[in-house]
């Protein structure tokens, strides 16, 4: 399918040549958001697909294969990038390779080089930066735009999540899941046999590196077993 942003909608020059993303001003992104709010997350990826075509990525952490289930519907070929920090659990790692093979996806793996010393032990608060947005900074170097599976309802720092916003780097990141419950993500796992990380199953509902994650009990939000104990919400991957 031939990827076009229409000159309606961004002000782009139709014509042929090489692929030109779209450049959505600000004032576009607020009446996206404004649109899509009521529209599904299916709508959102394919406008995204449509206006930013290779040089869009999707950034996943394998707690769930859902929003690459709904991705590769869209476009079976979009960049799919996982950061291997070298802390992850072995079940994430499992979950990677099972998600690769059921989607037969266009997996980038942004692998961490191995540190003198353990920097979660050392320095952990800047651990993240290093391991974390340094490697995605790479995987979005020369694209325009990525998506991620962020969700309002996740923790009250996510709250106020858009769907369509520019992070710190300047690019148009789209978070097409922002509006769904975390019993909406369980109905499409079940309905369409989406696979899931078995950590899931054992307490922990938001996963990220083994030294920094731990199980959540009833009545938590999801992602207060992430830095437990410590003044500390977010890795740095969605601010912005």
């Amino acid at each position: 399918m031939a990827l076009t942003v229409t000159s309606e909608r961004f002000g782009a020059e139709p014509g042929p040549g090489p692929f030109a993303p779209a450049d959505p001003t600000e004032a576009e992104l607020a009446a996206l958001n404004e649109r899509f709010e009521t529209q599904p997350a299916s709508a959102v990826i394919r406008w995204a697909v449509e206006a930013f075509g290779p040089h869009l990525a999707l950034a996943a952490s394998m707690t769930d294969a859902v929003l690459v289930d709904l991705a590769v519907k869209v476009a079976p070929a979009i960049e799919v990038v996982f950061i291997d920090t070298g802390y992850h659990f072995p079940e994430t790692l499992e979950t990677v390779e099972t998600v690769r093979r059921r989607y037969g996806l266009n997996l980038r793996i942004m692998t961490v080089a191995p540190h003198d010393e353990e920097l979660w032990k050392v320095d952990p608060e800047n651990c993240c930066s290093a391991v974390k947005v340094g490697q995605l900074d790479r995987a979005l170097a020369g694209k325009s735009a990525w998506m991620s599976g962020l969700r309002r309802d996740e923790a009250p720092s996510r709250a106020g999540a858009p769907i369509v916003t520019r992070d710190l780097r300047g690019l148009v990141k789209v978070n097409p899941l922002a509006t769904w419950t975390a019993a909406d993500v369980d109905e499409y796992i079940e309905r369409h046999d989406v696979p899931v990380n078995p950590l899931l199953a054992r307490g922990y509902p938001s996963i990220g590196c083994m030294p920094c994650t731990q199980p959540v009990t009833e009545g938590e939000d999801p992602r207060s077993g992430r830095w437990k104990g410590r003044d500390k919400t977010e890795c740095g991957l969605h601010l912005g």
